[in-house]
């Protein structure tokens, strides 16, 4: 389990501060005491979270000296992607926002509009390899890793697993000058709060947030929000089924990361999935290879076309 994992919110001062006895000298209080409603926040001393047996000073260097070992081999993984022409993605959410199914859509989306864009898939869970199978069955490699009782992927993982899909001849890079780039996919373990901390080596983290999970979780879990780039808004096709506001959403997200891209986004119907492809495509373009892009442009707008067609045909 992961022992770094809390709140990134900060008290507003409103609230006191109290001392918080765990059997061990701490230097300093780190628990916030709401004086109207006795509400609890833990994670106001200087480690932003509480472990039991551990103070504020040494929870803060187990942080720097995990959290720097992984960033050393985050940078090793980031130089190996772009010496192989790889473009990492590292998707973030919660259980059951519809990740895998979005990868399942993207694929076959891909392999209509943007054949020459390789896909790889490197699948967080802490246990099974359903979701690896789901994407294997859509033909792209994938590899499964179990974390057993760890609630994130990290970067030796990552590592590891990258060299799978290479040990398995899963992935035939051409060369620069010919390929429009290659797209690795990390579904990380269904989690909002650890995985958010953790640099992979990734060139961008995409958080999917399901319209049934409730509008008000970009300020409830801050982390994930701030760390990412963009924010896929799924399964917006059952809105109407539900009590969801999307802009009061959009609105709490950006509180949170003013810079947020946000796409609205069904994996089952395919609405929003042209602006998915068109921010996948650019991001997967080779730097400076304008060609790429704006061929990646043309696919998306000649989709929107055909879609329109199709809604005035019918």
């Amino acid at each position: 389990m992961c022992v770094l994992c809390g709140c990134a919110e900060r008290g507003d001062g409103a609230t006191k501060v109290v001392a918080h006895v765990h059997g061990h000298d701490d230097d300093q209080g780190h628990v916030q005491v709401d004086p109207e409603h006795g509400d609890l926040h833990f994670g106001t001393g200087a480690a932003r979270v509480s472990v039991p047996g551990m103070s504020q000073a040494r929870t803060v260097k187990l942080e720097a000296d995990i959290l720097g070992e992984n960033r050393r081999i985050a940078q090793q993984n980031r130089r190996h992607f772009e010496a192989h022409g790889v473009t990492a993605l590292n998707l973030l959410s919660s259980p059951g926002s519809g990740k895998t199914t979005l990868l399942c859509a993207t694929i076959a989306a891909l392999k209509l509009r943007a054949p020459g864009v390789e896909v790889a898939v490197i699948e967080g869970d802490q246990q099974t390899s359903f979701d690896a199978d789901r994407i294997r069955a859509t033909g792209a490699p994938a590899i499964q890793v179990n974390t057993g009782k760890g609630c994130h992927l990290d970067a030796p993982m990552v590592a590891e697993a990258f060299g799978q899909l290479h040990s398995h001849d899963h992935h035939h890079h051409h060369h620069h000058d010919e390929a429009p780039g290659s797209l690795l996919f990390i579904e990380n373990v269904g989690n909002l709060v650890c995985p958010a901390m953790w640099d992979l080596g990734e060139a961008a983290k995409v958080v999917v947030l399901s319209v049934t999970e409730g509008e008000d979780k970009p300020l409830k879990y801050p982390d994930m929000f701030a760390a990412s780039e963009l924010m896929v808004l799924n399964k917006v096709d059952l809105l109407p089924h539900l009590r969801f506001d999307v802009q009061r959403c959009i609105d709490m997200a950006r509180r949170v990361n003013p810079t947020l891209e946000i796409i609205q986004l069904s994996a089952t119907t395919g609405e929003g999935m042209d602006a998915w492809l068109g921010w996948l495509l650019k991001r997967a373009a080779p730097e400076g290879d304008g060609q790429t892009a704006l061929r990646a442009r043309v696919a998306a707008l000649e989709a929107e076309l055909a879609q329109a067609r199709a809604a005035l045909d019918g």
